[in-house]
């Protein structure tokens, strides 16, 4: 069902028995060849649709990494980095929001529903949303609050579908329903318009709720829509945001954005608390600057969105793939018939969704090359076709 979830069977990801090196040289010091500065463990040259999470770092972002690293910057986010990435956030989500640098996307997950709810407080989410499949029950158990799921067979949450669960408020038998958590691009890679997250945030705004997105893949959204990032964010209704950095090119980090800080509390406090404090805040600050400063986060998202074009264009001449959503983003969804899929996985790492249903996932990265695409459409037609 999901990109950890699931069984790689006979994938071998093309592996080396042994290290690929830089050219040999000269070595005194007695240490294994896998061990000496330089060394490489793995083959470059191997490519899979697994996950965006596959790719290396952009180098963009490596060369900002690099420029950060000489001298001495306060730490734990007192550093010119991190100052600077609060007026480039400011820029694309409006004035006046807060930016929260965190270490990884359950992290920024977390720290931003804890920041809505009270103790005794449930979030409505998707079935299939990451907080509840992918995160080994992070928010409940650090988190401390309780996930109200509904079915959302695009991925994609309505002010119907909401009302599933949005109920019981005052039952103290009830954990009570105070936020909902949207996904943007969904797990299912389908995205929501400006209208349609306005709609749930009017909703749940009514309903005294506040709503938190979880923005992952936040840049392949914009980027299908074309569109300014606050205009389906902030401008939309949505009070918190996890905006991820680390599937559009960066090394490590996330980033929780307080869209508009009078819907939360404590997450200054709720960041040290969960461990997602870094005391050199600036490596994941200059990587965002990286991102977003110029057009990368955009550049790399739109490649990323066109790969999976390619991709979905390029299977649907074949009978035997039959595609279950809607291409809007990085990643395609496809049934293929019984076996097929462990035959390619032999020559192309890529993971079950639905193993029961046949169903997969293909995910491409700002890294994926036309190349990659026709090789692995190839394989499928030499497989299927």
């Amino acid at each position: 069902m999901t990109e950890h979830a699931v069984t790689d069977k006979a994938i071998t990801e093309n592996a080396t028995t042994e290290p690929v090196t830089e050219p040999a040289t000269a070595d005194t010091t007695g240490a294994p060849a896998a061990g000496r500065q330089g060394a490489r463990l793995h083959d470059p040259s191997v490519r899979g649709f697994a996950s965006d999470n596959y790719a290396g770092v952009h180098p963009e972002v490596l060369q900002a990494l690099a420029a950060a690293n000489d001298g001495h910057q306060v730490s734990y986010g007192e550093d010119v980095y991190t100052a600077r990435l609060q007026e480039v956030m400011a820029g694309h989500f409006g004035p006046g929001v807060e930016v929260f640098p965190v270490f990884n996307g359950t992290g920024a997950n977390v720290l931003s529903l804890q920041s809505v709810l009270p103790r005794w407080g449930a979030v409505v989410c998707a079935r299939t949303a990451h907080i509840n499949m992918d995160e080994n029950g992070a928010p409940e158990r650090v988190g401390g609050m309780k996930l109200l799921t509904v079915p959302a067979p695009d991925g994609k949450l309505t002010p119907e579908l909401i009302d599933r669960e949005a109920w019981g408020w005052g039952d103290e038998h009830r954990a009570q329903p105070l936020a909902v958590s949207i996904t943007q691009t969904t797990e299912l890679g389908t995205c929501y318009t400006p209208a349609e997250v306005r709609a749930i945030a009017d909703h749940v705004h009514a309903r005294g709720m506040k709503l938190h997105m979880d923005g992952a893949r936040l840049a392949n959204a914009a980027a299908h829509l074309e569109l300014p990032l606050r205009a389906f964010t902030s401008d939309a209704g949505v009070d918190v945001l996890s905006f991820g950095g680390t599937k559009n090119g960066m090394m490590y980090g996330e980033a929780v954005v307080a869209l508009h800080p009078e819907a939360t509390s404590g997450l200054l406090y709720l960041r040290k608390m969960n461990m997602q404090l870094a005391s050199k805040m600036r490596f994941i600050s200059a990587q965002f600057l990286a991102l977003l400063e110029g057009d990368l986060w955009l550049r790399s998202a739109r490649h990323a969105n066109a790969m999976a074009s390619r991709l979905r264009a390029g299977v649907e001449g074949i009978d035997a793939v039959r595609p279950t959503q809607a291409t809007e983003s990085n990643g395609v969804f496809a049934v293929l018939p019984a076996g097929a899929a462990d035959r390619l996985r032999e020559s192309f790492r890529f993971y079950d969704w639905d193993e029961a249903a046949g169903e997969v996932r293909w995910m491409c990265g700002f890294d994926t090359t036309e190349a990659d695409v026709d090789a692995f459409l190839a394989a499928i037609r030499r497989e299927l076709g």
